[in-house]
């Protein structure tokens, strides 16, 4: 169970961190992220942030898969929780933007993945 947990937030994060590396290239998606302030690609800078907020991802997907024990690094018990609290953050930020299309599309993903990182947490 466990296992189906880390895997279902890798894959929604994996879709996160696709969507922002296609940003940081120059997708014409900024409406659909980060306030959807920016219609089309997205300024230099905020391409920029998008490949931070990749990496910044990835590494909450390495702390999820290691604390339920799908790859082995050895990370406090306590990091888990640092997860759930961004994605929680994230979850309430992307039900408060202004943007019709990014509410749509990421408060659920978002959400879910906070849910199953939150499932971890509680399982583990």
């Amino acid at each position: 169970m466990i296992t189906a947990f880390a895997i279902l937030f890798t894959t929604l994060i994996a879709i996160a961190v696709g969507f922002q590396i296609a940003l940081a290239l120059g997708a014409p998606w900024g409406e659909w992220a980060m306030g959807g302030r920016w219609r089309g690609v997205l300024p230099k800078a905020l391409r920029f942030a998008a490949v931070f907020q990749a990496f910044a991802l990835l590494g909450l997907v390495a702390i999820v898969l290691a604390h339920a024990d799908v790859i082995n690094w050895d990370i406090p018990a306590w990091m888990i929780w640092v997860v759930v609290a961004v994605m929680a953050a994230s979850s309430v930020m992307n039900f408060a933007t202004p943007s019709r299309k990014e509410r749509l599309l990421w408060a659920p993903i978002v959400t879910l993945a906070c849910l199953s990182a939150s499932a971890i947490g509680f399982l583990v």
